[in-house]
């Protein structure tokens, strides 16, 4: 099972950037396809990005399209999400998690980062 620990995230004005960091553990994690969902107050968690294993296909929420990045490495089995022109809905807690063949969640979230974008 691939254990995930986060790290990036922050305050941050509306237009500006933030980097997030997912680095995993345990052998699965280079072979699993990897995403970022993430949460407000009283809101199921939503889908925001996933990469294949290999990080060639990505696939975006519409909303985040042509301003988030999905990246990973896994020489160091790390995952990535840059975010570029941030807006006040994008304020939110991220999470990054393995995923399944399916593309669904599997396994360990990360324990979750909070992003706050302020207008």
């Amino acid at each position: 099972q691939v254990q995930l620990v986060q790290s990036g995230g922050g305050l941050v004005q509306a237009g500006g950037s933030l980097r997030l960091s997912c680095v995993g553990s345990g052998r699965t994690f280079r072979s699993a396809p990897m995403g970022w969902f993430r949460q407000t107050p009283g809101k199921e968690r939503e889908f925001v990005a996933r990469i294949s294993w290999s990080g060639i296909s990505t696939y975006y929420e519409d909303s985040v399209k042509g301003r988030f990045t999905i990246s990973r490495d896994n020489a160091k089995n790390t995952v990535y999400l840059q975010m570029n022109s941030l807006k006040p809905e994008d304020t939110a807690v991220y999470y990054c998690i393995a995923l399944d063949t399916s593309n669904e969640p599997l396994g360990s979230w990360g324990q979750g980062t909070q992003v706050t974008v302020s207008s």
